[in-house]
């Protein structure tokens, strides 16, 4: 799995470039976005998620660890563009309760903003 990702507004964006973030692809993903944020010193992270299609609890145990690797850097991590079939999944384990989640990646991104605002 190829990590496709750039840089905005010191906000890093990470597609998820398959359908799925199953059991097969998720060990991968987790340890090439982790390699990331350890190389980049990345404190604020947005995951695009508009083409996944299929998330399975290794899929949501990944994101969880991304997330949970950002707060012990003193930074955090937001979704954008979850289908309703991902959403669901989300839903079903209660985890959309623990994230932000956004309808684009814009908004995502100028959610940091807005947060250092009110700070």
């Amino acid at each position: 799995m190829e990590l496709v990702y750039v840089k905005q507004n010191g906000v890093y964006i990470v597609l998820i470039g398959k359908e799925s973030l199953d059991a097969k692809e998720a060990p991968e993903f987790k340890q090439k976005v982790l390699d990331l944020i350890a190389k980049e010193d990345c404190r604020k992270a947005v995951i695009d998620l508009s083409k996944l299609k299929f998330i399975d609890s290794s899929g949501l145990g990944s994101i969880l660890g991304i997330s949970r690797s950002l707060q012990h850097r003193g930074g955090s991590l937001k979704l954008a563009c979850m289908s309703p079939t991902v959403k669901g999944m989300f839903e079903l384990v209660s985890m959309h309760k623990i994230f932000e989640i956004y309808k684009s990646v814009d908004e995502a991104v100028k959610s940091f903003q807005e947060h250092v605002h009110k700070s």
